[in-house]
């Protein structure tokens, strides 16, 4: 399912579309990030569908499974 991006968009919903759209672009799924980001599946589905907002910590190891800079999740596209 794809999400509509627009200007207005919150923070902690870009940062969800962000993690979801650079697993997808690196072939992860849900449970290999989870996996590699020391969380739960569960957790990393809630985090990609906004129903939990992430600390500061967990959004650096998530940064650091894609492979990007913290920043990355933050970044419009």
């Amino acid at each position: 399912m794809h999400r509509v991006r627009f200007a207005g968009m919150n923070l902690r919903d870009r940062v969800a579309l962000n993690i979801q759209d650079l697993r997808r672009a690196r072939g992860l799924s849900q449970e290999a990030l989870a996996h590699q980001a020391n969380v739960s599946r569960g957790h990393m589905g809630r985090l990609e569908n906004s129903k939990f907002a992430a600390s500061l910590d967990l959004l650096e190891r998530i940064a650091r499974a894609l492979n990007v800079d913290p920043e990355e999740l933050f970044a419009r596209r």
